[in-house]
C-alpha cells in the first residue's frame, strides 16, 4: 500500500484552476521527483499536502504505522504530527535563533514533559530537554553544522542555510519529507553534495521523499520515478529514463538537450 496516495487533488483560486486533478502516489522509501515549467503548480501541491492551502476538492491519504488518514484540509501543525514535513523554496529558516535553536525547535511536537515541570525545572523537564538537545546534535552533525550550532541561522552562508531547513525539516520525525527546490541558488559543488546528502538521508533513515527540482543532473540521478506537472495538470509519470525520452514531456518543459543531464 502506498504510504501517500493524492487522488483527483484540485485547487481553484477564483476563476483559476491552479492544480487540477493531480493522481500521485508514493511508496515507502521511493525518491520521486515532482517536475515542469515555471507555474505549472508544483509548489501549489506541496502547499496542499501540507495543508498550507485547502483543496477545492480531491483527497491525500497518509499512511503511517498501518493506520490511513485522510489528511487534506487539516491544518499543518496537525499534518506535521501525523508524518510529513517539508522545506520550503525560500528560505524560512527562524533567523535570529541559533542553528541548534532551528532545530530544538521542530522538535516541541514530541516533547514528554508538562508546564509544571517547565517551570520548575524537575527531573523529568531536564531529561527530555538532554534528549531533544543530544537528538538536534545528531542532525546537525548529519549536515556538517554541529561547530556552528551556536551562531545565528542568518549568519551561515547560502548553502548551509539549506541544509539546516532540511536538518529541522527532519527533527519532526517525519515519514514523508517534501523538499521545495534545494539546490536552488547553489553552485555545482554544492549541488553535488546536497544530491549524495538526499540520496543518503533516504537510505539510512527509511523516508519516503517527494523532491520539486529544476536541475535535471540531480533529478535523473536520485529519483526512482517523476511526476511531470504541466498547466496544474500531470502530463506524464515514470521513471527517469521514461521521462527523458517521452516526448510531450521534452515539448513542455525539458527540451532536447535533456539527454545531456
Amino acid at each position: 500500500m502506498p504510504i501517500l496516495t493524492v487522488e483527483k487533488l484540485t485547487k481553484s483560486f477564483g476563476g483559476l484552476t491552479a492544480v487540477s486533478n493531480v493522481n500521485m502516489h508514493l511508496d515507502e522509501g521511493e525518491l520521486v521527483g515532482l517536475i515542469g515549467p515555471n507555474g505549472a503548480g508544483k509548489t501549489t501541491v506541496f502547499n496542499l499536502l501540507t495543508g498550507v492551502y485547502k483543496p477545492s476538492s480531491g483527497t491525500v491519504t497518509l499512511e503511517r504505522d498501518g493506520k490511513s488518514q485522510v489528511i487534506s484540509g487539516q491544518k499543518p501543525y496537525h499534518i506535521c504530527k501525523l508524518g510529513m514535513s517539508r522545506t520550503f523554496q525560500n528560505i524560512r529558516l527562524f533567523k535570529d535563533l541559533t542553528v541548534l535553536d532551528n532545530v530544538r525547535i521542530a522538535m516541541n511536537k514530541d516533547i514528554r514533559y508538562g508546564l509544571p515541570s517547565a517551570f520548575l525545572h524537575l527531573p523529568s523537564y531536564q531529561r527530555e530537554e538532554k534528549r531533544v538537545r543530544d537528538a538536534s546534535i545528531e542532525l546537525l552533525k548529519l549536515m556538517k553544522l554541529e561547530e556552528k550550532k551556536d551562531e545565528l541561522a542568518k549568519n551561515l552562508p547560502y548553502g548551509e542555510q539549506r541544509h539546516l531547513e532540511i536538518a529541522r525539516a527532519m527533527a519532526t520525525n517525519p515519514v514523508v519529507l517534501l523538499l521545495d527546490e534545494p539546490a536552488a541558488g547553489m553552485n555545482p559543488a554544492e549541488t553535488a553534495q546536497l544530491t549524495e546528502l538526499i540520496a543518503w538521508i533516504r537510505e539510512n533513515y527509511h523516508l519516503t521523499i517527494l523532491l520539486i527540482e529544476h536541475d535535471m543532473s540531480l533529478v535523473m540521478k536520485i529519483c526512482q520515478r517523476i511526476y511531470v506537472l504541466d498547466y496544474g495538470m500531470v502530463i506524464a509519470d515514470g521513471t527517469p529514463e521514461e521521462i527523458r525520452n517521452n516526448q510531450q514531456v521534452i515539448e513542455a518543459y525539458l527540451g532536447e538537450d535533456v539527454n545531456d543531464a
